[in-house]
Formats: structure tokens, C-alpha cells, sequence
């Protein structure tokens, strides 16, 4: 017995259309994934360099005024030093008094989705004052 002839293909049709749904759902876990981990690792990179910025206090400034006041060219070089180290390099170090801020941009292509570049910004802060003893 043979199958009726317009029922020929629907099969192969179906399979075509599963196959690209469990590509398209494995490509979101896998580049969704991928994309938050770039998140995590952005804003650890930014904080972690901002801290290295705010140990950079200007001594003269503490010792005249008792104010934790970050000196601006050492805070800048060792946010770009710390990240360096590490392979990255900072977009923006902005020091301002006893401010620092570090962003930091990451970008990496998909792995399964043919979206191109994903790009991740993050931008981190610490103050100069955070952990000296007043007393």
C-alpha cells in the first residue's frame, strides 16, 4: 500500500521547522548566557579598577586638610594599570576629589546566533575615603 501522493514532503517540512526552533532556543541559552557572564565580568573589571583609583590619595591634601583627596594622574594610571593587567583596557577613568569612576565596555561575538558583535558597558565607582581610620 502505498501513501497518498499530497501528503509527499510534510514530514521533512515539519523537521525542517523543529530543527531551526532547537537552533533558535540553543542559541539564546548559549549567547544569552555568554552575554550576562560579560555583564558580571564589566562591572567586576570597572569596581575593581575603580578601587585601585581611590588608594591613590594626595597625601599633601590629607595631611593639610584631613580630607581623602584622590591626586587625579596616579588614580587615572592605576584604574588603566589594573585593567591592562588584566587584558582590558578602560573607556572613560574620570577622578573627581575623592571619586573615582571606571567604565569599562566588553564586547564579544555570538557563538550560534547570527547577531554579530554583542557589546556590554559598565562602569564602577569607589571613594578615596572608603576604609581609612579617622580615629
Amino acid at each position: 500500500m502505498t501513501a497518498p501522493t499530497r501528503d509527499r514532503g510534510s514530514v521533512t517540512a515539519m523537521v525542517a521547522i523543529l530543527a531551526l526552533s532547537f537552533v533558535l532556543v540553543a542559541g539564546l541559552a548559549v549567547d544569552g548566557g555568554r552575554k550576562l557572564a560579560m555583564i558580571g565580568t564589566a562591572k567586576d573589571l570597572a569596581d575593581d579598577a575603580a578601587r585601585a583609583a581611590a588608594q591613590h590619595v594626595d597625601v599633601d591634601a590629607w595631611r593639610e586638610t584631613g580630607d581623602a583627596i584622590l591626586d587625579p594622574t596616579e588614580a587615572e594610571a592605576a584604574a588603566r594599570q589594573h585593567l591592562a593587567a588584566r587584558g582590558f583596557s578602560a573607556v572613560d577613568v574620570t577622578v573627581s576629589g575623592d571619586v573615582a569612576e571606571v567604565t569599562v565596555t566588553l564586547r564579544r561575538g555570538a557563538v550560534i546566533l547570527p547577531i554579530g558583535e554583542m557589546t556590554v558597558t559598565a562602569t564602577g565607582s569607589s571613594r578615596a575615603d572608603q576604609g581609612l581610620d579617622r580615629g
